[in-house]
């Protein structure tokens, strides 16, 4: 066989064994549940905005019903952008979605302390966790996927 048609066998093969795994992991037949958090630590409403599209994107693709648990992680700078009186419309509506969804979303106590921040201050849903990289490694440790959009 010459050189040219193994690798396209080759990489046809690989293909279709991708495009089954793919399918199975999120089909409706599969048993899997994910458990995935995201990470938000830089500021910026581009950046917020990002992270938001790339969480219902996974959402779109994977689906609720084969999620077990979503959580978005936020300290330092970017924990501003979830300040309820200068929030982001964009933004707002993004979370409010994902929260309607099931999104779990932790903001770190010690960036609010820092920052002289309430939990009242932030949007409605966001929970105060004691540290945010404490929390990354919990989930971590937990066996959640990690993803730092």
């Amino acid at each position: 066989m010459s050189r040219a048609r193994w690798t396209v066998t080759a990489v046809a093969a690989a293909l279709l064994a991708w495009s089954a795994y793919a399918d199975a992991s999120h089909s409706a037949e599969s048993p899997r549940k994910h458990r995935v958090f995201y990470h938000l630590n830089e500021g910026g409403v581009e950046k917020a905005r990002a992270v938001l599209v790339n969480m219902q994107n996974h959402v779109d693709v994977v689906g609720w019903k084969n999620i077990e648990a979503l959580e978005l992680v936020v300290h330092g700078p970017a924990l501003r952008t979830l300040v309820a009186r200068d929030i982001d419309a964009e933004v707002r509506r993004k979370l409010e979605t994902l929260l309607a969804g099931g999104l779990k979303l932790g903001a770190c106590q010690i960036t609010m302390t820092r920052q002289k921040i309430e939990v009242r201050d932030l949007i409605q849903g966001v929970m105060a966790v004691p540290s945010g990289v404490v929390r990354v490694m919990e989930l971590q440790e937990a066996g959640y996927v990690y993803v730092k959009p």
